[in-house]
């Protein structure tokens, strides 16, 4: 990741993705025609930039062991940040959604809890992963449950994020299918990233066992 030849990494890629964000936020309320569509635009447009951030963490790894280049490498390096940024952008849109109720009575009365249930469950995760990037909340959790909650979470907003676009294809556009076909492709991926992953450890250690069981001087010196 890097522009005009110079690394992007760390915080500061958080902090230029955070700074497009607002800045595309802004200027789509600006050329809006008034603040209610203005902040409808918005909460589209930080959908689209939430879910474009979420498939890259949620692909980087096995990207990166089924093409493993520059770009994917360092896809994987920056995980962690990649995933904050989400988390922002989400943010974002969470407070366009917010603002859009207020200024729209209507919007609230019309959702009932069942409808907000989804919503809420992703956000919840999503708190609970970005909290646990850091190294206050995960030094507090063993290596085991740490890698359970976000293996749990990502899976969990992949499936929100699935269900929130197919269940718009017959009743609004089906256009939906486009986010939906691409999440299900990113599903492939990272399903046979993984399975490759587990390969490559077992020959790995079929490998060694091979080695010491055929070299009794290892066996010896353990």
């Amino acid at each position: 990741m890097s522009a005009n030849g110079r690394t992007i990494s760390g915080w500061k890629l958080f902090w230029l993705i955070g700074a497009l964000v607002l800045a595309m936020s802004a200027l789509i309320l600006l050329l809006g025609p008034d603040p209610v569509e203005g902040l409808r635009s918005v909460i589209r447009a930080t959908a689209r930039t939430s879910f474009t951030l979420f498939l890259a963490a949620f692909v980087a790894s096995s990207l990166a062991t089924l093409v493993p280049n520059a770009f994917t490498r360092g896809l994987v390096r920056e995980r962690r940040y990649v995933g904050l940024s989400f988390a922002f952008s989400h943010l974002v849109h969470f407070a366009a959604i917010v603002g859009y109720g207020a200024l729209n009575p209507q919007f609230w009365p019309g959702r009932s809890a069942l409808t907000n249930t989804p919503g809420t469950i992703g956000y919840v995760f999503i708190l609970l992963l970005a909290a646990t990037s850091f190294r206050y909340f995960s030094q507090r959790m063993t290596a085991a449950a740490w890698k359970r909650l976000h293996t749990i979470g990502i899976w969990v907003i992949a499936v929100i994020f699935g269900y929130s676009f197919f269940k718009r294809i017959p009743t609004m556009s089906a256009l939906y299918a486009i986010p939906f076909s691409i999440l299900c492709a990113a599903v492939a991926v990272r399903l046979v990233g993984k399975w490759a992953q587990a390969t490559r450890r077992r020959q790995a250690q079929t490998r060694s066992s091979t080695r010491n069981t055929l070299n009794p001087h290892v066996l010896e010196s353990l």
